[in-house]
Order: C-alpha cells, then sequence, then structure tokens
C-alpha cells in the first residue's frame, strides 16, 4: 500500500495502480480471440494477410499489431429470382435457391481477394450467369419437361465456377419456372387442339370398327345366302335327275291317262278326227 508519512495513500499513486490495471486488461482482452464453431478466423498483421486461419476456439494475437476476421463457414441458403431467355426465345422467370459454404482452407484467399462481401461479388452473379447460359440450351417446355436434368446442370455448372474461389456449392433447387401469358396461353390453346385431335382420331377409330364390323356381318350373311342357294340349286338338280331317269314311256302314258277326263279333242287335221294316244299297244 502507497502510504504518506502520515500513513495514508497517496492520491496520484492509486490513481497510477488504476491506470496500470486497466492497461493490462486491455492489453489482455486484445490478446485473446475466440473463434465460434461454424467460423475460421483471418489473421491480419498490420493489414497484410496470413495465409494461415485460426479455427475455432481461443487463440492469443498479438494486440494493436494483429486483428483476426471471422469467416462464416456454414451453410448459407440464397434465393436468385432472374429472367433469362429459352432456347425459342420464350421469357423465362425463375426462382432458384441455392445453399452454399465456404471451405475453411480457403477463407483468408477468399477475403484476400475479395473481402466479406462474397455473396454480392461472387455467388449472386455467377448464378445469374449461369442460370442464363443453361436456360438458353432448352426449349421453354424442355425446361419444364427436363426440370431435374436442368437442376443438375446447374449444379455442375455452378460449382464449377465458384469451386476455385473456395465457394462450394451444396444444393441448388429450381423453386420455380415461370413463362410469359402469351406463352401459357398458347401453350394452353395447343393442349386443347391436341386432346380434340385425339378425341376426333378416337371417334374416327371406333366408326371404322363399327363400318368393318358391319360389313364383315353382310359378308358372312350374302355368303351363307350363296352357299343355301348353291345347296337349293344341287338338290333341285339332284331330285330332277333322279326324276328323270325314273321316267318310261309306259309310266308318261299311265300319267296322261290318269290326267284323260274321256273327251277326244275336236280337232280337225285332214281325214283324221282322232289324237293318237299311244294306246294300240
Amino acid at each position: 500500500m502507497f502510504r504518506d508519512k502520515a500513513g495514508n495513500l497517496s492520491a496520484g499513486k492509486i490513481v497510477g495502480a488504476a491506470i496500470a490495471l486497466i492497461l493490462v486488461l486491455i492489453l489482455l482482452g486484445g490478446s485473446i480471440v475466440v473463434v465460434e464453431a461454424g467460423q475460421t478466423g483471418v489473421i491480419l498483421t498490420f493489414g497484410r494477410v496470413s495465409p494461415v486461419v485460426l479455427q475455432e476456439g481461443i487463440h492469443l494475437k498479438v494486440p494493436f499489431a494483429q486483428k483476426v476476421v471471422t469467416i462464416n463457414n456454414r451453410i448459407v441458403k440464397t434465393e436468385v429470382t432472374t429472367e433469362a431467355f429459352s432456347k425459342d426465345l420464350q421469357t423465362v422467370s425463375s426462382v432458384i435457391a441455392v445453399n452454399y459454404h465456404i471451405n475453411k482452407s480457403s477463407s483468408a484467399d477468399i477475403y484476400k481477394q475479395v473481402g466479406l462481401g462474397y455473396e454480392d461479388v461472387l455467388v449472386m452473379p455467377a448464378i445469374n450467369e449461369v442460370l442464363k447460359q443453361v436456360t438458353a440450351n432448352y426449349t421453354a417446355q424442355e425446361l419444364v419437361s427436363n426440370r431435374g436434368d436442368v437442376s443438375i446442370l446447374l449444379d455442375e455448372s455452378l460449382n464449377s465456377k465458384l469451386n476455385e474461389y473456395g465457394v462450394m456449392v451444396d444444393d441448388l433447387n429450381i423453386i420455380n419456372w415461370d413463362f410469359s401469358e402469351e406463352y401459357i396461353n398458347a401453350i394452353e390453346a395447343k393442349q386443347v387442339a391436341e386432346q380434340n385431335l385425339i378425341k376426333t382420331r378416337t371417334e374416327q377409330e371406333q366408326a371404322l370398327v363399327i363400318a368393318n364390323t358391319e360389313a364383315q356381318k353382310q359378308v358372312i350373311a350374302a355368303q351363307a345366302e350363296a352357299d343355301k342357294i348353291t345347296l337349293l340349286a344341287d338338290a333341285t338338280a339332284d331330285s330332277n335327275q333322279t326324276i328323270a331317269a325314273s321316267l318310261s314311256d309306259m309310266l308318261i302314258r299311265y300319267e296322261t291317262l290318269q290326267k284323260w277326263d274321256g273327251q277326244l279333242p275336236k280337232v280337225t287335221s285332214g281325214s283324221d278326227t282322232l289324237i293318237d294316244l299311244g294306246l294300240g299297244q
């Protein structure tokens, strides 16, 4: 304790001790840095970026000479809404969700080259550029029907563009494709026309089947009638042949007498008045 001759503390010495204590605390506070989980610390020594980064935990640094800037290495989600043109020159409004993170080993480089605004400087422009490039390779209808393939191509192209800076794309999703009202109306009209065409073709095919069925029925009926006539003609011919074969002169004369009424025809021809009935034998 600092006391005067009377045993009392000197006010000046008390103030000096307090100042010294504050300076010590400031030095200690300036020498300790805490890097939180999911982050890395980029060391700046008089503004110069050190290639070695600090991992999560408590670290010491040189007070006043060194500064530590923390980089977030957690997965970050961002959404981009932009317009592009398809291969058939249709305007495509797209909403893309991208999950990305900064590679820990690249924290110092990305801070040195870009700073903390890497999302605005690197990520967003890259998404817009890649989206326009990929969209231009597909027609509007292909963008809808091949949505999964387009998403994969966007992911690969975006990684190819950003990985060199240490930005890693973890996931990419196409939230929405939206087209102009004129194009949507044209698609709806085309679908209606196609449905009507399919309906007409179906009706025509059904009518053709019915007509073919009726024609086949008529052919079968005509064939049956022809077969019937043929059988009847054959039967009649056989009957006539049988009858013809059974006829004789005596039978014919007998049938003639059976049908004669006993009256001689009164016909004069020359000197004879009788008709020979063939009864002389």
